[in-house]
């Protein structure tokens, strides 16, 4: 393919999702200034009622009207508290309860923003949506291909890479190919008061609180005993929804008899049993080969078995070499090095250099080892 980068047409009406952080902000001033008629809409997913004091929507609100009246825009309000519970948080908790670890993000973007949003944004006659994610939208014809951003320390191209085509037709980056510091810088000079902002973190659109405190609201914990990759009963674990393949921290194990002094990590969980399995080092159980993903997702053609392509398992991660084999509706991914700490409930994403083909949700780990 022939791919170019993709700029709206000119007279464009373009919608921005204004989360009342800078990244937001510099998107929607960078089209007002391209000469786009531009408008801002800020959504709110989350009741604060459902667990208080970590939220931080009112406040974001303010931030996104100060915002939009320095740059002359209108801003529209809406509220998808009820479609967020039922289209993502209920998926996240079912998951937890099944003893994976979800990735709330990326369902927000397919769910949420570039469904709901785009949708509501069209009423008012947006011809496209624009988010502050840092991804670039390129052009092949007419087909739209989602690349990485060029910052690679902020490029998040691994959550959208569920949305689907239709969605990334009407969907535009302006942030893809800037630097975070040249983003703040723009802010700061056009005297947005978000410039100094802090980025937010946590689960899309519920803050960042203490983990386990906020999934107790939800799942009654099941504790169970630990175990040592040999069987040894070494402590107990306070519910395995609590914990994530490669975990370090919080596992609780004090001096075992006869252990070494190397840190613990967690190797896998026995659903059947309710137990955890533990180990020390850098264990073999922490590496596997391949895995399997499902509830595949293509931005443009699905790959081809047997190239070479990029994978990440999880946000930040380096690429990974990896050929692939389809399943039926699933595939394996095949690693070129033994992948660390691959955690089912997240998911695989594949690239073909900096283009985003799309990826599934990892459903099983397969040959352990180094």
């Amino acid at each position: 393919m022939a791919f170019a980068a993709f700029l709206p047409p000119k007279g464009a009406r373009i919608a921005v999702g204004i989360s009342g952080g800078v990244d937001s902000s510099v998107a929607a001033y960078l089209l007002k200034s391209q000469g786009y008629e531009v408008f801002g809409i800020f959504m709110k997913n989350w009741e604060e009622s459902f667990s208080t004091g970590y939220c931080t929507a009112a406040e974001d609100l303010e931030d996104a009207r100060d915002v939009c009246e320095t740059l002359g825009i209108e801003l529209h309000t809406v509220n998808f508290v009820q479609q967020y519970h039922e289209r993502v948080f209920e998926l996240f908790l079912a998951e937890y309860r099944a003893g994976r670890t979800p990735n709330p993000d990326v369902l927000c973007n397919r769910e949420i923003k570039f469904a709901e949003l785009a949708d509501y944004a069209a009423q008012f006659g947006a011809d496209y949506l624009a988010t502050g994610h840092y991804a670039q939208r390129f052009q092949d014809g007419g087909e739209a291909a989602l690349f990485k951003g060029i910052d690679g320390n902020k490029d998040q191209s691994y959550f959208l890479h569920q949305i689907t085509p239709q969605q990334l037709a009407r969907a535009i980056f302006p942030l893809g190919g800037m630097e975070k510091s040249a983003v703040r810088a723009i802010a700061q000079a056009n005297d947005l008061i978000t410039f100094d902002k802090k980025d937010s973190t946590g689960i899309c659109f519920i803050g960042e609180r203490p983990f386990r405190e906020f999934l107790r609201q939800y799942l009654p914990a099941q504790p169970g005993k630990m175990r040592d990759s040999s069987g040894k009963v070494i402590g107990e674990h306070i519910g395995l929804m609590y914990y994530t393949m490669g975990q370090r921290q919080g596992l609780g194990i004090g001096g075992v008899a006869g252990a070494s002094e190397e840190p613990w990590y967690v190797l896998d969980k026995d659903l059947k049993n309710n137990e955890l399995i533990v180990g020390q080092g850098e264990h073999e159980g922490l590496y596997h080969r391949r895995l399997r993903a499902g509830q595949l997702s293509w931005l443009n053609a699905p790959p081809e078995e047997g190239k070479v392509y990029a994978a990440k398992t999880r946000y930040r991660q380096p690429d990974q070499a990896c050929r692939i084999i389809f399943e039926g509706d699933q595939l394996i991914a095949d690693f070129v090095e033994p992948q660390r700490a691959v955690t089912p409930g997240q998911y695989l994403v594949l690239y073909d250099g900096a283009h985003c083909l799309g990826g599934g949700v990892i459903e099983e780990r397969m040959e352990a080892g180094k």
